[in-house]
This record gives structure tokens, C-alpha cells and sequence, in this order.
């Protein structure tokens, strides 16, 4: 099982970052190891290298069949059901390696950064859904599938390109504005179209 995930993948949310390394021909992919998925509501302990985790909520897809050199066309017979995700990432480390020049894989694929809830059948337009994240009963982020710079099937159809697609594998599609710390004792559960798919505490 691969775990891909997109950076920079909304406007708002890129601004409040730094896209000054993005192009905008295609999609910045990267991977996270099996051992960052999280799931079935098990807590998240924030590792002790750093100081600054951060949450970045997202729409995530699951592959449903094998796929190569998938074109766009095709693409949505690739994936029937999706859920909402955090990808948490360790910011401070995250800067600090941009800064080196150095890869910064350490800062988003250790353990337990991928946080998946719970998967449901998509019923509809994938490019027309919205997803968001409360902490403590209070909303934090909030994003909108409409407003994504490189649609699903786009993503799907770039990442076959290089990467063999099986059943299992997982796509975070990229968060939007509104990405922000966690700290310990909090309670995130993240909702797609008002239904609750995640719910887990930071420890």
C-alpha cells in the first residue's frame, strides 16, 4: 500500500505558505511510508522532534483497482469511495530542511502522520464536495473539492504516469487555508458534506 499525497494543491492555502517553488503545469506529488497511515480513530502522540506539528486537512481517495498510464478520461473508474484525512506535518523541521536544500520528507512521513477516518461510497461529483476540520467543537478549516488547482482524476492520471496505481493505495489530494497547530488533549474530527468520518485525539 503507497500513501501520495499533493502539496500546494489550493490557492488561499498557498498563499498562506510559499508556492514560490510550484509550478503550475503539475501537481507536486510526494509519498509517505505504511507506517505514517493512522486509523480507526487511535490517538496521535506528537513526536518529540519537534515543536510544531501542524494539521492539514484533506480529501483522500482510495484506489480500487490496478492502473498504469492511466489517462484523465478514465480516471474516475479508479476510485469509488474517499473519507477525510490529516496530514500532520512537523513545520519547524519542515522549514529548516527547505532552508538546507535538503529533502523534506522527515517533516510529513514519519509514523502516524497520515490520518485517515472512515471510508465511504462517493455518491457524488468528486469535484463538488466539501470537507472540514473542527478542534474542540470549533471550526478550523474548511475546503471546497471545486477549488482544487489539480483536479482528482488530473492527479490520478499524473501519478500513474510514474507510479503503478494498486487497490489500496491512498491519495491525499491537498489541504486548503487554515492549517494550524495541534497541541495535546485536543479533540479533531473532521467532517465531509456534514457527515463525521474522523474523530481522534492528539495525545
Amino acid at each position: 500500500m503507497k500513501i501520495f499525497a499533493v502539496g500546494l494543491n489550493y490557492h488561499e492555502h498557498n498563499k498562506e505558505f510559499d508556492s514560490s517553488f510550484i509550478s503550475s503545469e503539475e501537481p507536486v506529488i510526494f509519498m509517505k511510508p505504511d507506517s505514517a497511515l493512522l486509523k480507526d480513530g487511535k490517538p496521535f502522540f506528537i513526536p518529540d522532534f519537534s515543536k510544531e506539528i501542524h494539521y492539514e486537512t484533506e480529501l483522500v481517495v482510495r484506489i480500487n483497482r490496478l492502473g498504469k498510464n492511466i489517462a484523465t478520461r478514465f480516471a474516475s473508474r479508479y476510485y469509488n469511495e474517499v473519507t477525510v484525512g490529516i496530514d500532520f506535518t512537523a513545520r519547524d523541521l519542515q522549514r529548516n530542511l527547505r532552508a538546507a536544500g535538503k529533502p523534506w520528507e522527515l517533516s510529513k512521513g514519519f509514523d502516524c502522520s497520515a490520518v485517515v477516518g472512515e471510508f465511504i461510497q462517493l455518491k457524488d461529483n468528486i469535484q463538488a464536495l466539501d470537507f472540514y476540520l473542527s478542534i474542540d467543537g470549533q471550526e478550523v478549516q474548511r475546503g471546497y473539492t471545486k477549488e482544487m488547482l489539480f483536479k482528482v482524476d488530473d492527479i490520478i492520471a499524473f501519478i500513474s504516469k510514474f507510479y503503478t496505481l494498486k487497490i489500496g493505495d491512498l491519495i491525499f489530494t491537498g489541504t486548503p487555508s487554515g492549517v494550524g497547530p495541534v497541541k495535546p488533549g485536543q479533540h479533531l474530527e473532521g467532517y465531509l458534506n456534514d457527515r463525521k468520518l474522523l474523530d481522534f485525539y492528539v495525545r
